[in-house]
């Protein structure tokens, strides 16, 4: 009896579906954290940052009101890219009835695959972070100490060259609080998260949910515990590639995002010529930063 593979590939696509499925979620899904995620119906999309107004003048009595217009700054563009892997299973591997085995073990590994793609493009945007050959909309690297404003010259979201610590630390946060807009108005932004290298997180952990001050004989309170300053704690990023490197996600709105142009798809299908079957899995998406106050980082000592 021949082998019909179309009927096969409908039989088998169900069950390898669910094996992607549970193979791609077993991954640890570190960029979540990272990203605020939306959906994209277009090849890009572009995010316009608008200045707003300056602070208001005191108006003398029978004086005009003065105007003030909102400006636009720059443009932050995400250019979705596809991402796509495939395998084929042998007309051979059929005749041997070896096809189950082989489309299990191999569907295990194209979900890794993809979601190991996915997770690292996710943490390059922040590997990246520093390096002006990686630009956001305004011309700076994502953490700089040279963001263009409107009319309050350059802004700094760059930490200082130094090591993750509890002093270190307690003064990324007043930068962050101190943070203004382009027009150099204070805008109370306020810290998040901490992101961090594998390396990091015992020190993270010491600095965040010790009881006392670490390293302190006094009995001193933590005071970064105490204030709930950082109030989604750490976490921890396997694939930063600078183990010094440390950032703070803010509540500024619109920093970064991951668009998702076409979801996660798989599909099976037979080829004629050279009687393989073959699946393949294929998504699209991008990932960048619109406004830059949405994160603080610091490269760490060295």
């Amino acid at each position: 009896m021949a082998i019909n593979r179309a009927d096969i590939a409908k039989q088998l696509l169900p069950g390898l579906n669910a094996i992607f499925g549970l193979e791609y979620g077993s991954v640890d899904n570190e960029t979540d954290v990272l990203f605020e995620t939306e959906n994209s119906d277009r090849a890009f999309e572009e995010e316009v940052l608008m200045a707003g107004f300056a602070t208001a003048p005191t108006k003398s009595e029978g004086a005009a009101v003065q105007y003030d217009t909102a400006k636009e700054n720059y443009t932050a563009r995400y250019t979705h890219e596809t991402v796509a892997l495939a395998y084929a299973i042998t007309e051979e591997a059929f005749e041997d009835n070896l096809y189950d085995t082989f489309a299990k073990i191999r569907t295990r590994s194209l979900a890794r695959a993809m979601a190991n793609t996915k997770q690292t493009k996710g943490a390059n945007i922040f590997n990246n972070g520093f390096s002006t050959s990686f630009p956001g909309g305004d011309g700076a690297a994502m953490c700089s100490d040279s963001h263009p404003t409107i009319s309050d010259g350059d802004q700094d979201n760059l930490l200082g060259a130094s090591d993750l610590s509890e002093t270190n630390l307690e003064t990324a946060l007043i930068q962050v609080q101190k943070a203004k807009d382009d027009r150099g108005i204070l805008i109370g932004a306020g810290a998040v998260s901490l992101h961090i290298d594998p390396t990091n997180q015992f020190t993270a952990e010491r600095i965040l949910n010790s009881p006392g001050k670490t390293g302190g004989d006094d009995n001193d309170i933590n005071a970064l515990n105490n204030m709930g300053l950082i109030p989604k704690g750490y976490y921890v990023n396997r694939r930063f590639t600078d183990t010094n490197a440390y950032f703070i996600l803010t509540d500024v709105p619109n920093g970064t995002k991951m668009f998702v142009r076409s979801p996660l798809a798989t599909k099976m299908e037979p080829d004629f010529d050279t009687g393989n079957l073959r699946f393949k899995a294929r998504e699209r998406y991008s990932f960048g930063f619109s406004d830059w106050r949405g994160v603080y980082g610091s490269a760490g000592s060295s």
